[in-house]
């Protein structure tokens, strides 16, 4: 198999492992919980620039447009963001961050920009003068 073949079920393993971890924990992850944020936004900014040097900055929109799939990957993506923004934003403005260059990074990377909002979420929640 190739590469582009293996890593979506590698990630599709660690979501339903990622998510029952989270699911079955009755402690909060502690201090440190915004470095795993931090770290996959960076790791997938990573994979993102190798994508665009190697498929053109663009070449996600050709994925979203070729057929009724693609629509529903984009459709599904927006709707995750959404959610996600929803249940953020409060937190958020709780700990004086101001959401709108986050917002404007999110609009421009997705879940890179995501996962860099949430580990300084994070990171804030949980610093002594929070």
């Amino acid at each position: 198999m190739r590469l582009v073949e293996v890593l979506p079920l590698l990630t599709g393993i660690g979501l339903v492992a990622a998510l029952f971890t989270i699911s079955i924990r009755n402690e909060g992850f502690g201090r440190s919980a915004w470095v795993v944020p931090a770290a996959l936004s960076a790791l997938f900014l990573g994979w993102s620039v190798t994508a665009a040097v190697v498929e053109g900055p663009l070449g996600f929109w050709a994925e979203h447009t070729r057929n009724l799939w693609g629509n529903q990957i984009w459709f599904d993506l927006l709707l995750a963001v959404v959610v996600g923004w929803f249940l953020i934003v409060p937190r958020a403005r709780a700990m004086k961050m101001n959401v709108l260059p986050w917002m404007a990074l999110v609009v421009a990377t997705g879940s890179i920009g995501f996962l860099a909002m949430a580990s300084r979420l994070l990171y804030l929640e949980n610093s002594p003068n929070s």
